[in-house]
């Protein structure tokens, strides 16, 4: 990989890094829009015959399909006006005349008739709610387990090699899935849900750590940037699966991953190609690290991925996650089917929901990571979760009105995209950047923690109780508890018997100077603090890497 390390450090350059980081992003993001498949993953024979592209289905008898569609249309329009009134009468008339047309004239028999019958069942998934999201919550925990392998490997190999393998594995695990995978469960489980997030999570660190190398000099800006790609992805797949392209309609969904999955392949190898590490010693023209003032805190250290996890403020952090995280991905598996099932809105207007909470997740990742430059990642931590929960407080009555459940979508996606310019913030923040592939990977674990229990609580609870509701105001206190753990939240301190032990071990030679937490940052008045015992010069770590170089 020493040809990627070799990139010409000029500020030209270093934009291709950027680019190469939102085309890699945009792909990955596409796992935010599973909503889009959730409806037409629990769909009825009934619902798949008047959903579907009738020329996908095989049509044999139009004249019996435009009679049906046409009845079909009056009473799911005279229901939807019954909904925008108040009287609770009128609403379950019309949708009991709705219902009883479903069940009395889209019979097994009608549908055979009608349509071809193995190919119309070859369309006909009938997944529970939490089956399908069961495969969503897979993806995520392959996403974040995978991600921790992937991180300590483009930090040994650099980012192109990773992210490249990830545009692969993503692309071959739609595609197969669209294509060998049919309507069970478990193949969609393993292929999409398990192969596709093991792509997600090799690529996903590869952007965000090459860019913050990159860009010392503004880290909270283009660590948003790169991963607003994400959030901006999700929003185009799913309008693409739905009002775009209608390819859900018009391919089905198998139909629909084999696209996705070409676009993926093609898309990611090229970002990936874009993606390198800067030269050693590498500063933007013109910028040099700020120096800490008099009595300021001490630079911050870099520690491993081991010295990482042994600090209370991963933990801390991590739980943190779990919880923001995890409220965020119930609100995106659940919100179509909250306004469709239980606002009784369109499927058009509920998909549009969700493609706004899509676009504004991608904002958020960048207006959050800017705001991180002026209060820290921490402040604006404490401050992003608190306004979630505010308002996953309010949304189980926001569900009725196009209008409120947009402004929902908009509010919780712009909140939850914050989670993925904040957290690697973070992690830089208390950890150093020299392991930070590493680190943000050990980090990101919760991310798959969040992805189970969050959709999965949503997905129970409709099965259970038939509502969402419930489900949001939990996740709302989950928030509150994520603000409260950021609000204690402090930098590790290093230990000083502990440091003083790993310089006796490098001065004997036990150990590698690299090994010392200290080793390679710059040195402070408080720096000082910390010497080599044994060494009767009193040297502390910068001045030990000092004279090793003259040694040298």
């Amino acid at each position: 990989m020493a040809a990627e390390q070799a990139v010409p450090a000029q500020a030209g350059n270093r934009w291709l890094i950027v680019v190469g980081a939102l085309l890699v992003q945009l792909c990955l993001g596409a796992i935010y829009g599973w909503g889009a498949f959730t409806v037409a993953l629990q769909n009825k024979p009934a619902d798949v015959a008047m959903g579907l592209s009738p020329e996908l289905l095989g049509l044999r008898d139009k004249a019996a399909y435009e009679s049906a569609k046409k009845a079909y249309g009056e009473l799911d329009k005279a229901w939807k006006e019954a909904q925008k009134g108040t009287d609770k009468e009128a609403i379950k008339k019309a949708k009991d005349a709705f219902d009883a047309f479903k069940k009395e004239t889209l019979t097994d028999a009608w549908i055979a008739s009608t349509f071809d019958d193995a190919r119309f069942r070859q369309q006909v998934f009938g997944f529970t709610a939490k089956e399908a999201q069961w495969v969503f919550s897979v993806g995520l925990a392959a996403f974040a387990l995978v991600m921790i392998l992937a991180g300590r490997w483009q930090d040994k190999a650099g980012p192109r090699i990773v992210a490249l393998t990830g545009g692969v594995v993503l692309g071959l695990g739609y595609i197969l899935g669209g294509l060998v995978g049919g309507t069970s469960w478990a193949m969609m489980l393993l292929l999409i849900g398990l192969v596709g997030g093991a792509g997600i999570g090799l690529g996903y660190v590869c952007p965000i750590a090459a860019s913050v190398k990159w860009f010392p000099d503004m880290k909270g800006f283009i660590t948003g940037l790169a991963v607003a790609g994400f959030g901006a992805g999700a929003f185009i797949f799913v309008k693409l699966a739905g009002d775009w392209a209608s390819l859900i309609r018009e391919r089905g969904i198998s139909g629909t991953f084999v696209v996705f999955g070409i676009v993926f392949l093609v898309t990611v190898v090229l970002g990936a190609l874009l993606l390198s590490n800067p030269p050693p010693g590498y500063k933007p023209a013109g910028w040099n690290p700020p120096q800490p003032a008099a009595g300021a805190k001490k630079a911050v250290v870099d520690l491993a991925q081991g010295q990482t996890v042994k600090t209370a403020q991963f933990w801390m952090t991590w739980l943190s996650f779990v919880l923001s995280a995890g409220c965020g991905l119930m609100v995106i598996g659940s919100l179509k089917n909250f306004g469709q099932l239980e606002g009784g809105l369109s499927a058009a207007a509920a998909g549009s929901a969700l493609g706004l909470l899509a676009l504004f997740n991608g904002l958020g990742r960048v207006v959050w990571g800017t705001l991180s430059q002026k209060m820290t990642a921490r402040g604006a931590l404490i401050l992003m979760v608190f306004l979630q929960a505010a308002m996953l407080f309010v949304l189980p009555g926001m569900g009725a009105s196009e209008l409120t459940l947009a402004i929902a979508a908009c509010w919780v996606g712009f909140n939850f995209g914050g989670n993925f310019a904040l957290f690697p913030l973070l992690t830089a923040e208390f950890f150093g950047t020299k392991n930070l592939g590493a680190n943000y990977g050990a980090v990101f674990t919760s991310y798959g923690v969040g992805g189970i229990l969050g959709p999965m609580l949503a997905g129970g609870v409709w099965d259970a109780m038939g509502t969402y509701r419930t489900a949001f105001i939990i996740a709302g206190v989950a928030c509150v508890a994520a603000g409260l753990i950021a609000f204690a939240l402090r930098p590790p301190k290093i230990e000083i018997k502990a440091l003083e032990c790993i310089m006796e071990e490098i001065m004997a030679g036990k150990r590698k100077p690299e090994e010392c937490p200290l080793f390679g940052t710059e040195c402070t008045p408080e720096h000082t603090k910390y010497v080599l015992m044994s060494d009767p010069n009193g040297l502390c770590a910068c001045a030990y890497r000092e004279r090793m170089k003259q040694k040298a």
